[in-house]
């Protein structure tokens, strides 16, 4: 049994747009009678997460429980934010029962686990267990290599050369450190693709892994909360590709911000960013946008070519009407210019 006077914290990993803040939302109000806090590390300067979660804060996780660290991966961060947010959290009064992690999409989550190590915490806070979130659809994909095939061929040639992608390895790091993976989007992927993603799971697991299939975040956090898994004390039984490194760090990934006009349809929006994912690999885009004659904010999620809006709440007064957007690529990826023009070029509001 893990010692009751430490804090239970659950680590919740996902590659990008997989469902984390959704899955932490419906934690949040169906906490199973505990009182939560979450930690969200942000990929990129603009804050989306942290302010979609401040949105839903209930009695048993008020505002003040949620904390947005958007200046870099918090397991690079530990001793300036990590260990003093963690602090903070604990000294609040009433003090949570639980807290939640949800890790950038490009996080790799081992690094993080050992952060639990520093002494500072180490005695008070252990890791309840490691969530990993896989998206049914991408995974039945293949998405973790631009080419499967290409790499496989190239792999039976010449098996000394690891061709795998930066993407692929954040996948399987994820899972690889997982007590349990919830598969999302199983709607999206259907009964053939669901299995599908399930085989590609179980072949990456270092060890069986109890999958689960959850649409919408909707899971009993009696499934995923009270593991007690004290995966700080378990590390070695979660391998790396990175194991043996002094560090690690995020340059195969990149991020732009860019502010965008008032729009007068968003389904301009949404055929710019479409067009974006399909030209220029770009991975994920979210934050806001204005649209005419509408005082909401429109809220914006996109995975690869697929885009999600919604308007998530009126536009403040001190705010003003602007639009703003993250947008994560690969490294050789990423072009600023292009990106920034595509985006630019959409039809301002009259």
């Amino acid at each position: 049994m893990t010692d009751l006077s430490k804090l239970p914290v659950t680590v919740i990993t996902g590659f990008l747009g997989s469902g984390k803040t959704t899955l932490i939302r419906h934690l949040m109000q169906n906490p199973g009678g505990r009182r939560l806090a979450v930690v969200v590390n942000e990929f990129g300067d603009v804050g989306v997460d942290g302010e979609i979660l401040k949105s839903c804060a209930i009695p048993d996780c008020p505002a003040e429980n949620i904390v947005e660290l958007a200046n870099g991966c918090i397991c690079c961060t530990v001793a300036d934010d990590f260990i003093p947010t963690i602090q903070a959290l604990m000294a609040l009064d009433p003090r949570p029962d639980h807290i939640l992690i949800e890790t950038s999409g490009l996080a790799l989550p081992k690094p993080l686990l050992k952060a639990f190590d520093w002494p500072d915490i180490r005695s008070k806070i252990t890791v309840d267990g490691v969530i990993a979130l896989a998206d049914a659809e991408a995974v039945a994909a293949g998405r973790f290599a631009p080419d499967t095939a290409r790499v496989q061929a190239q792999r039976e040639a010449d098996e000394s050369i690891d061709h795998e992608t930066p993407l692929s390895e954040v996948f399987e790091d994820q899972i690889s450190c997982a007590d349990i993976v919830l598969l999302t989007k199983p709607d999206l992927a259907g009964p053939d693709g669901v299995a599908k993603a399930k085989a590609v799971i179980a072949a990456e697991a270092p060890r069986p892994l109890p999958v689960i299939e959850v649409a919408e975040g909707v899971v009993d956090p009696r499934v995923i909360l009270g593991l007690e898994a004290a995966a700080e004390d378990d590390i070695d039984a979660r391998p790396s590709h990175h194991d043996g490194a002094d560090d690690h760090d995020h340059d195969d990934f990149e991020s732009i911000v860019v502010d965008i006009p008032e729009l007068s349809d968003p389904r301009d929006l949404v055929v710019a960013i479409e067009r974006l994912a399909n030209e220029h690999n770009i991975l994920r885009v979210k934050g806001y946008a204005a649209v005419a004659g509408k005082p909401m904010r429109l809220l914006v999620q996109a995975v690869g070519a697929r885009v999600r809006h919604q308007f998530d709440r009126p536009w403040r007064a001190d705010e003003g009407r602007a639009g703003r957007l993250v947008v994560i690529a690969e490294h050789d990826d990423i072009q600023p210019e292009a990106i920034r023009a595509a985006l630019g070029a959409l039809q301002p509001a009259q």
